[in-house]
């Protein structure tokens, strides 16, 4: 909330456009589509690979999202054990996290049902294009065993370590479980919480190394414009129109159901808790922006956290825990919408009729199964759960996965809005918003400056 000038202090002069994050952002996607489209209308180089332009865009990009993926362990470990530190700070604790979970479900439960009712009404399966053969190797998939599996840590920090062999050399990668990563970080900060007086070095420790995460993710989202120049321009050069063709009309179900919870659903929850809704997208809007282009939940969390704090009016202690939290979880573009469509537009495009149960598993899955989505890019996953779950064929999943990098676009948007909406919503109904913040947001630079707040 702007703080009042003092009589001998002069106002603070406007920043010239150029120097605004949403515009600059605004710009690197104009830039990226124009390049893409170059890209793409230059083709193959003479040995069949990809030309210069087209594999400068995908460095650009793919460093962009590995600078955040590289930050996102240490960010989840230290923002929940932080988080669950801070629910001491509230008298009210317990209820503020059965309210949350419940919110939760509620926004999960209406965004399937949309993706159901749009599957079934627009019927993708059945107006698709894109030829059987086309399905492709899938190199992830889910079940409800696997997930349980993977609730239970391999190691503390969740790390994976996976060895291709090409042409003779093997390539060691090292992959983390953000679920495990979760369930680490929770048992430890209940633990020292149990532990009491004893565990306070280690909790203003965790606190400091924080606030030194938070900051230097600020200085990687500071380079959110390069990255949305590379991220957008490769896609396009990749994918084009013709792949999105092939799909048309399951994008348009997809993107319709996305549209509808963002701008209907969301507005509408808000209207009816009293909030006003032009002021929360003009608050959310840094970091709706940001999970477009970064497709990463998880690495748009320090500005959903921030906005949902400065901008909304949540308590820190509140926003500190539901904010991380719905990072892992709250997925109603990954794991409600996306999954409900495209089960149904496997059954459809397969031939196989579905029954009242196999609707209600879909809603089963999408509300209890969204945190094996875990905060990046893994709505696959999450797909491969549900029709796993249902009895449907997985090599569908390989018939989507051309869109999949345009799809997740819209996807983490919704998510990361469904993630600053409910904090938003269980605050003001619990009476601890703080109404005038919400009425006066600060711009994404403002939001900068107080990237490390004083204690």
């Amino acid at each position: 909330m702007p703080t009042s000038l003092s009589s001998g202090s002069a106002p603070r002069a406007p920043k010239p456009l150029y120097l605004n994050f949403g515009v600059q952002v605004l710009a690197a996607m104009v830039i990226g589509l124009v390049l893409g489209f170059v890209a793409r209308s230059m083709g193959p180089d003479a040995a069949g690979n990809a030309n210069w332009l087209t594999q400068t865009l995908s460095t650009v990009g793919s460093s962009f999202v590995s600078l955040l993926r590289a930050l996102v362990p240490v960010l989840v470990f230290t923002a929940i054990v932080a988080s669950i530190a801070n629910l001491r700070e509230l008298n009210n604790a317990a209820k503020l996290v059965w309210q949350t979970l419940l919110w939760f479900a509620i926004t999960a439960l209406i965004a399937v049902a949309i993706g159901i009712a749009l599957g079934l009404i627009i019927q993708p399966g059945l107006n698709t294009e894109v030829a059987a053969e086309a399905a492709r190797a899938l190199s992830s998939t889910g079940s409800w065993l696997d997930f349980l599996k993977g609730l239970i840590p391999s190691n503390f920090i969740g790390l994976q370590a996976s060895t291709r062999v090409t042409d003779g050399s093997a390539t060691t990668s090292l992959n983390f479980n953000v679920l495990q990563i979760l369930i680490v970080s929770i048992v430890v900060g209940v633990a020292a919480l149990r532990v009491g007086p004893a565990a306070d070095p280690f909790l203003a420790f965790n606190r400091s190394f924080l606030k030194i995460i938070h900051k230097v993710l600020w200085w990687v989202i500071r380079l959110t414009p390069i990255g949305t120049i590379g991220l957008l321009g490769n896609a396009v050069a990749v994918y084009g129109w013709d792949a999105l063709a092939q799909l048309g009309w399951y994008a348009a179900a997809i993107y319709i159901g996305l549209f509808l919870v963002l701008f209907v659903v969301y507005p509408t929850l808000l209207q009816v808790n009293g909030l006003n809704p032009i002021r929360y997208f003009q608050s959310a809007w840094p970091a709706i922006q940001l999970a477009f282009v970064s497709r990463s939940s998880i690495g748009t969390l320090p500005v959903t956290e921030r906005i949902t704090e400065k901008n909304l009016g949540v308590p820190r202690e509140y926003a500190s825990f539901a904010v991380p939290l719905g990072a892992t979880t709250k997925m109603d573009g990954c794991a409600a919408i996306y999954p409900a469509i495209s089960a149904i537009f496997v059954a459809q495009f397969f031939g196989i009729s579905l029954g009242i149960e196999h609707y209600l598993l879909i809603v089963f899955v999408s509300v209890i199964g969204s945190a094996a989505t875990a905060g990046l890019t893994g709505a696959t996953v999450m797909l491969t759960l549900t029709l796993s779950t249902l009895g449907l064929p997985l090599e569908g999943v390989g018939l989507l996965l051309a869109i999949d990098p345009i799809l997740d676009m819209g996807r983490t948007a919704v998510n990361v809005a469904g993630q600053a909406l409910v904090p938003t919503i269980v605050a003001k109904r619990q009476g601890i918003l703080n109404q005038a913040v919400y009425d006066n947001g600060k711009s994404i630079e403002d939001l900068d400056a107080d990237a490390v707040p004083a204690e």
